[in-house]
């Protein structure tokens, strides 16, 4: 059987430009940013994000990536959905992927609730007759009414999150990025978004979720990647992991 998803020896670091004054270097030293600081010159600071990350996924498997603020969890899958290129490694990846990283990316309050389907759904790279042919069942699923046609500003908080949902959820793809479970907020519509989630889920051929969530991992994943720094602290199976060294 063949890897849908290849990572091998992945490094990526970000530069930060212009960092002059030591007592701001000492700050940004004490941050938790996701990897080691590594000072290069007088005015550049490079942070280690990822080191040397390995892992393959077949199909069925569900990898769940752990660890402290900053660890590297959304840089990985960022590198995965093709948003970061890695300094180093590779990537490999055969069928269409969904990130859900950013799902209210694209939302424009200005705009009505049908303009940003269309707003949104650009922004995830789907194809505007492909949303014009899921519009109706988005819009249905929503249980926004005629208040599709408002502007998202009129919305409550809950009225948005059902929206941005209906839209994050609406493609069907082989590899399926999450940075967190995905839910929606008003009560009465917890269900219907549980199990949107788990058709999404079963139908993908792979999954990477980004979680501090161990309990989450359980349910979900049959793999567990955890990160400390940028580097791999442990990589296997999720009941072979010990969640009380995360609370260290």
């Amino acid at each position: 059987m063949s890897d849908i998803v290849e990572v091998n020896g992945v490094e990526l670091s970000y530069p930060i430009y212009s960092i002059r004054a030591n007592s701001l270097r000492n700050t940004l030293a004490n941050l938790v940013i996701g990897g080691k600081l590594l000072k290069d010159g007088q005015d550049i600071i490079h942070v280690q994000a990822l080191h040397n990350i390995s892992f393959t996924l077949g199909e069925g498997d569900r990898l769940g990536v752990m660890g402290h603020n900053g660890a590297g969890k959304s840089t990985l899958l960022k590198v995965i959905a093709g948003i970061y290129e890695p300094d180093r490694g590779s990537v490999k990846v055969k069928g269409d992927i969904s990130c859900m990283i950013d799902i209210g990316l694209g939302l424009d309050a200005a705009h009505t609730g049908r303009e940003n389907i269309f707003n949104m759904g650009r922004m995830r790279g789907i194809a505007r007759k492909e949303i014009e042919s899921n519009m109706e069942e988005i819009i249905e699923f929503s249980e926004l009414g005629a208040f599709i046609d408002l502007p998202v500003q009129t919305y409550s908080a809950g009225m948005r999150t059902r929206l941005v949902f209906s839209v994050a959820t609406t493609l069907k793809p082989d590899v399926l990025l999450l940075d967190e479970w995905i839910g929606a907020g008003d009560a009465a519509f917890h269900d219907k978004a549980t199990n949107r989630m788990n058709s999404l889920l079963e139908n993908s051929r792979a999954m990477v979720l980004a979680t501090h969530s161990h309990g989450m991992v359980k349910k979900v994943c049959n793999k567990l990647l955890v990160l400390d720094q940028g580097r791999e602290a442990y990589y296997g199976s999720v009941d072979g992991y010990d969640a009380s060294a995360l609370m260290q």
